[in-house]
């Protein structure tokens, strides 16, 4: 056991049990996972991708990339969880990962014998010959080898949200500089948000030994987030990373809010995915202890300097029985006399140096700790860290500790600013990049912008907290900064040491090292992308958060050119993993596409209705009536029930747009091929709407309610696609125009009455108003009301080919209405149909639907060329214009009915002619849509056809491959049934 005897941030008083590959151990609330290992003398947490070499736990954060484990088991099984930001609870399960048969015995660690043939690039090279051995032998080896831990095959029980919020100013990070711009900020009035990754608030307050405002750095932080809790105007969010930041002053965000208890509470979801909108945003996300290269640098045992003294202040972990630490700068200094003071004993401090800034020798010297300066280490030993080699002028010596503590500077942990394509820039002074560009609206403050004094940080935070607020319309508080003592900043740029023996590393996750960066300097890839890709530094999960500073370094040192001119690779989002599920959120399973029930859906099941999703909606297929033996029955009883009485079908699905305001005539005269500016109050007209290519988007009619007040109708499935597009001419196209929309499909019930007893059954249900073919006709609309005072709209319009209407009327009021039609059409023997017998009505009449309007076809492919306007401009008309698009030989919209009236036609077939090799080459068209007509009393179809309409009369072929079908077809009109269309306008 390493737990130290007194101190940490931990409730000693309970006891958390925890399981790591099977072995049963005990933590303390407050641990992380990492910390209750190393508590538990565990050192050995994991294995590197390539070499399979053993790893320990290198840092105490989101940047760790060795102690990546499995947690929990079965459905909630999760890989490539950082150790060191896992909260510990009861009844935790983890397990190493990358490693077989087990963490302490791994067979492919043979792969470190195998270094000098597997180094950058070494895949490029290897693999390339022989040429058979690629899918026989390489590519499976490689896929098996890839990849760490695994994700269960279970589906995830646990469930995730989706969440918004806004305000004023938003803080990322909740260190020095974080806590003192939220309170300068919230003490101005603005709402502020208060966001960090940890389940502490403080940062590395929690783990220095020194004083704000006279009273030591965690009552700092004990006093900042009580006064930050009560105030109403302030959110605080532990638990929660800031993984993207967006256009729009948008930022994404991950709490996980149940992640550290084993199961979720009832109704709780595991995490949740904030989107912030943020007026203000402050970067106060601090800085990383980044590493040294040196032979044998990835032994279990080292870390970074900040990670020793984090174990040891915060959690009352000692790294082993005893450590000493390596370093080249003043925090490193610190933070070793940091976890000397919490009791770790600290066999010496290693300093590149020549010597210590006096405060801090000081120190050393009270504590009792040894300094080496002008010293490297040059050697590690042991598979667990036994021994370190260090090498000064005078010779070298050989010190037993089980934990060394490392520091090459502080990486600002700017990654934030990236996202949005800013530049790092280099800073010689602090051997160091800090944010160039940043995203509108966002600062800078503290060790992100390369202030490293805590004294600084509370100044910059404060600062940029009052600025931030005032910029959101707020006074400034008056408030001073808290005070701190100085600490000390220095720094020696130093990044390799220079000895032969073991590998040293650059990349820990990866192995990638020293040695594989000269071999892309020699091989050319010295563009820093292309050191990146070519070896795989900075590719591994910490997003080279520990590789890149050092693997820059040492490529400007081989090509000469300096870090500044060499450069860095920039970030993207997101900042750490995010799971594919709260990215999700609810959208999964039945909820990625959520039923949408018609307002008529309960009174379709009491009817025995079959139903089928349409899009997003679950509509009646079909009424099965007793002793029928198929649904092709049911459909054809309902097709002759509509053509020789009534039928009536809730049409509600259809996509409904309201548009107001006095520009909507000239609006959809821009978006629609033909006119409607000259629209009367009270018609509706059938429209065909383009996409910019020249294509078809959609089709449906629109009605005119008042001067400035229309109605629009779109198919079922394009609803929100033409919505969209319509925002967007408005927004981007056409701001000028003074027209609003909303969508409105879901707020009105909509009920189709068709054929030639239909207007029998609407005078039994209007308020009288005159539904007479004067007082009502043929593509007119009226607004009156329904059922003794129900507001109602009445289109008179037919899909069916039918005398038909469609009545509108609030969605509550829908149910009413299909019940009240139903009686008035008991008389006539009223017969409700489904989306089977609407598509065979629709194909004997020769309407186009879904089917034709697959974005692959033109207006004049419909046969709808001549309603384009040669009066007016609108969306699509010249690239429309495109000689292909005229070609006479261009397949055009017709219908086809089986030569032989009992063969079967099918959707999909190619169309030949008679006698011609069924070839791509030969192939003239294909079928769209079919049905059986019981109205015919045989199969008919419809679809595009070459020079088609010149064709009527003629045969030619069905071919169907795929079903094995190959039938004589006669080329005839697309309307089968009235082809004058008389019967909707009688």
């Amino acid at each position: 056991m390493t737990r130290l005897s007194t101190g940490g941030l931990i409730d000693r008083s309970r006891t958390l049990s925890f399981t790591f590959d099977g072995v049963a151990y005990t933590g303390h609330p407050g641990d992380t996972l990492a910390s209750a290992l190393l508590a538990n003398g565990v050192r050995l947490v994991g294995r590197s991708f390539k070499y399979h070499r053993p790893r320990g736990i290198f840092t105490c954060g989101s940047e760790e990339p060795n102690a990546l484990v499995e947690l929990r088991t079965g459905a909630r099984k999760e890989p490539n969880t950082r150790a060191t930001t896992v909260e510990l609870f009861d009844g935790l399960v983890a397990q190493s990962q990358n490693r077989w048969p087990s963490l302490e015995h791994d067979a492919l660690s043979v792969n470190q014998w195998l270094t000098p043939f597997l180094g950058a690039g070494f895949y490029y090279k290897t693999f390339m010959w022989p040429a058979s051995f690629w899918e026989k032998v390489y590519e499976p080896t490689i896929r098996r080898a890839a990849g760490l831990g695994a994700a269960s095959e279970l589906v995830d029980p646990d469930t995730y949200e989706k969440a918004f919020a806004f305000c004023d100013v938003l803080v990322i990070g909740s260190g020095a500089t974080g806590l003192a711009a939220a309170l300068a900020a919230a003490r101005s009035g603005a709402r502020v948000i208060l966001a960090d990754e940890d389940f502490r608030l403080g940062g590395r307050l929690l783990t220095e030994n020194v004083a704000i405002d006279g009273a030591p750095a965690r009552d700092f932080v004990a006093r900042a987030e009580a006064e930050l809790s009560s105030l109403p105007n302030v959110r605080l969010m532990p638990r929660t990373t800031v993984f993207g930041a967006y256009d729009g002053s948008e930022y994404a965000c991950v709490e996980r809010v149940s992640d550290h208890v084993a199961v979720p509470a009832a109704f709780q979801p595991r995490q949740r995915l904030w989107r912030i909108i943020a007026k203000r945003a402050i970067l106060a996300t601090g800085a990383f202890d980044r590493p040294i290269v040196f032979p044998g640098n990835d032994r279990p045992g080292v870390m970074t300097a900040q990670a020793l003294a984090t174990y040891a202040q915060r959690f009352g972990v000692g790294a082993g029985a005893n450590a000493a630490v390596f370093t080249n700068n003043d925090a490193g200094v610190a933070a070793a006399l940091a976890a000397a003071n919490a009791g770790l004993t600290l066999e010496a401090v290693i300093d590149v140096r020549d010597a210590l800034p006096s405060p801090l020798a000081a120190k050393a010297k009270a504590l009792g700790v040894r300094v080496i300066t002008g010293g490297e280490v040059i050697a590690t030993k042991g598979k667990r860290l036994s021994a370190i080699t260090v090498r000064t002028k005078s010779g070298t010596q050989t010190l037993a500790v089980e934990a060394l503590g490392i520091s090459g500077g502080a990486t600002p942990n700017l990654n934030l600013t990236c996202h949005l394509g800013g530049k790092p820039v280099y800073r010689e002074d602090i051997a160091a990049f800090v944010p160039g560009a940043v995203p509108p609206g966002m600062s800078c403050a503290g060790a992100v912008a390369g202030q490293f004094s805590l004294s600084d940080c509370l100044n910059a935070g404060t600062e940029q907290g009052a600025a931030a607020a005032a910029d959101a319309g707020f006074a400034r508080a008056a408030a001073p900064a808290p005070k701190a003592e100085e600490t000390p900043t220095g720094i020696r740029a130093f990044w390799q040491v220079k000895a032969k023996g073991d590998l040293a590393f650059v990349d820990l996750q990866n192995d990638v090292s020293a040695k594989d960066v000269g071999i892309a300097h020699k091989e050319g890839f010295r563009a820093v992308e292309l050191l990146k890709r070519y070896t795989t530094m900075g590719m591994a999960t910490d997003q080279g958060k520990n590789s890149n500073m050092a693997g820059l370094a040492l490529m400007a040192e081989l090509t000469g050119q300096g870090i500044a001119a060499t450069g860095t690779t920039v970030f993207r989002p997101p900042y750490t993993p995010v799971a594919l599920g709260v990215l999700a959120g609810h959208h999964r399973e039945k909820d990625f596409r959520p039923t949408r029930p018609t307002p008529t859906h309960a009174w379709a099941e009491g009817q025995g209705a079959v139903f089928v999703e349409t899009g997003f909606w679950l509509r009646a297929a079909y009424f099965p009536k007793p002793g029928e033996k198929d649904w092709l029955e049911s459909v054809n009883r309902e097709v002759k029930a509509t053509r020789e009485s009534v039928g009536v079908i809730d049409v509600s699905t259809f996509g409904k747009i309201d548009l107001q305001g006095p520009d909507v005539g000239t609006f959809l005269d821009r978006v629609y091929i033909n006119m409607f500016s000259t629209l009367q109050v009270g018609k509706a007209r059938y429209g065909v709407m383009l996409r910019e290519d020249g294509l078809v988007m959609d089709d449906g009619t629109t009605a005119r309610l008042a001067d400035t007040h229309y109605v629009m109708t779109t198919t079922t499935a394009n609803a929100g696609k033409v919505f969209q597009h319509l925002e967007f001419c408005l927004q981007v196209l056409w701001p000028e125009l003074d027209v609003q929309l909303a969508s409105i499909s879901e707020q009105w019930a909509q009920i189709a009455v068709s054929g030639p007893r239909s207007r029998e059954v609407l005078a039994k249900l209007v308020d009288g108003h005159d539904v007479s073919n004067a007082g009502l006709p043929f593509m007119g609309v009226a607004q009156t009301t329904v059922l003794g005072g129900i507001e109602a709209r009445i289109f008179r319009l037919s899909f069916s080919g039918e005398l038909g209407y469609e009545i509108a009327v609030p969605a509550r009021q829908g149910e009413r209405l299909m019940e009240t039609i139903m009686e008035a059409g008991r008389p006539f023997g009223i017969t409700p149909y489904g989306t089977e017998t609407l598509g065979v009505l629709r194909i004997e009449k020769g309407h186009v639907s879904g089917s034709e309007l697959n974005g692959q076809t033109t207006a004049r492919d419909l046969g709808l060329g001549r309603m384009a306007s040669t009066k007016k401009d609108y969306i699509g008309r010249v690239l429309s214009q495109r000689p292909a698009f005229q070609d006479p030989a261009r397949p055009i919209f017709v219908g086809f009915k089986p030569v032989d009236k009992a063969q079967r036609l099918r959707a999909g077939a190619h169309l030949l002619t008679v006698g011609a090799q069924a070839t791509t080459h030969n192939d003239e068209g294909y079928v769209t849509s079919v049905a059986y007509s019981p109205t015919l009393g045989h199969f008919i179809g419809l679809g595009f056809l070459k020079r088609g309409l010149e064709r009527i009369g003629e045969q030619v072929r069905a071919y169907d491959p795929v079903r094995g079908s190959d039938i004589l077809v006669e080329v005839c009109s697309p309307a089968f049934v009235d082809p004058e269309g008389e019967k909707q306008r009688v």
